[in-house]
């Protein structure tokens, strides 16, 4: 029986900015060549740290007056929002803006210009007439999602979404859906991230004892080594273009993949150990909702973050939904670009969905003795694998205070 092309959502278009890449392409290509890109930030505070820095053309589409007024997640969230809907071919301003919805996940939103604004005012004795009169715009939860509605003249709905690290799949679950109630008829949905520009979040980690330390930068984030010491902080974002097949169809779209399945849930159990069950379950229930089993699989990005205990905990969920002789490919982005917070999903399901036209997997680098306790089946480490049959990818990203979402990618076939 044929679903009706209503019911099933695409992806038309990708628009993408990452410490190693501002296109897909570019992006790419580092990722087959095992090309991380971490810098360093001198943190007010802190010193050198290492850092995944991007560096997109901004002023590609805003004026310098925007990027003063704005801030760096709505300028990242307008490039990505940009490069997306000119990848999908649409001539967005024949349609009805008021059709059209946007859905930016994000980790937190505000910090790093509450933390500017106390540090400058502290500079003239904390007297709040120099404090900034931009601010309360650039804080409010919505700023990422709203300045996109203001660059492009979008009238419809618009959310940021905060879901912590799992933001990136959470924009999107909530773009699919909202096309699914016939709310809007472009989403335009995913994940951004600016959080390299609050030294609170940085300071939080290294209180943990969770922030990645190393010599080289480029070597500081590393899933599942025995030697990981943390993670490495880093902006970046991912949008991407979503319709109904039916309208993607009329005008004959080109479609990079169709989504098959989500699922969102919490554990409930701590504020930022993961509790493996509960991934487990969120994994299972995707599945279930795409009507597959962990054989059709064949690419699980992992969310592994490099911290001891999380990729521990990650693994042991993996192991008890693929079992001990599992076919799927299992890899990581975050050891190029290090964790991009509430961009990372989006970014990590970016990474793999040429896939499904070169057979190509992008291995997890940086890893030079394996953590025992990580040792998954077809765990692919430090070089690329070809000749995968690759029909759907499981993209899974967790967060703290226990909220997990995976989303499931298929190969598109009339």
């Amino acid at each position: 029986m044929t679903k009706d092309d209503s019911r099933r959502i695409v992806i038309t278009g990708i628009g993408m900015t990452a410490p190693n890449g501002n296109s897909l392409s570019e992006y790419r290509t580092n990722l087959l060549e095992c090309r991380p890109r971490i810098g360093t930030m001198d943190l007010r505070y802190m010193g050198l740290t290492p850092a995944g820095i991007c560096d997109f053309d901004a002023l590609r589409y805003q004026k310098k007056r925007e990027l003063r007024v704005g801030t760096r997640a709505g300028s990242v969230s307008i490039y990505c929002a940009r490069e997306s809907l000119a990848d999908s071919g649409m001539d967005w301003e024949a349609m009805d803006s008021n059709r059209i919805g946007v859905y930016v996940g994000t980790t937190e939103h505000g910090n790093v210009e509450t933390e500017n604004e106390v540090h400058n005012i502290s500079q003239f004795d904390y007297d709040t007439r120099f404090w900034s009169h931009h601010h309360n715009p650039r804080t409010v939860a919505n700023n990422p999602a709203g300045e996109v509605t203001l660059n492009l003249g979008i009238h419809g709905p618009h959310y940021t979404i905060g879901a912590a690290c799992a933001a990136g799949n959470a924009g999107m679950i909530q773009g699919a859906q909202m096309l699914l109630l016939g709310e809007v008829d472009v989403a335009l949905a995913g994940g951004v991230s600016e959080s390299i520009r609050s030294f609170g979040i940085f300071a939080g980690f290294r209180s943990q004892g969770a922030l990645a330390t190393n010599e080289d930068p480029n070597k500081a984030s590393r899933p599942f080594d025995q030697e990981r010491n943390g993670i490495v902080v880093s902006e970046g974002g991912a949008l991407y273009t979503l319709e109904r097949l039916s309208d993607a169809k009329k005008r004959g779209a080109h479609i990079h993949a169709e989504i098959a399945g989500w699922c969102i849930n919490s554990d409930a159990s701590d504020y930022v150990l993961p509790n493996a069950e509960r991934q487990a379950e969120c994994m299972n229930r995707a599945m279930k909702m795409a009507k597959m089993t962990p054989k059709d699989i064949g690419i699980l990005s992992t969310h592994a973050t490099a911290t001891k205990q999380g990729d521990i905990q990650e693994c042991k969920a993996i192991r008890s939904v693929f079992g001990a002789d599992s076919k799927t490919c299992i890899n990581n982005t975050k050891s190029y670009i290090g964790h991009c917070m509430g961009a990372a999903g989006a970014l990590e399901l970016a990474g793999n969905l040429p896939s499904f036209l070169d057979g190509v997997v992008h291995p997890t680098i940086n890893v030079d003795s394996l953590d025992p306790e990580c040792d998954l089946p077809n765990l692919i480490l430090n070089k690329p694998v070809e000749g995968v049959a690759v029909d759907a990818i499981l993209n899974s990203s967790f967060g703290m205070l226990g909220i997990n979402s995976t989303l499931i990618v298929r190969r598109f076939t009339k």
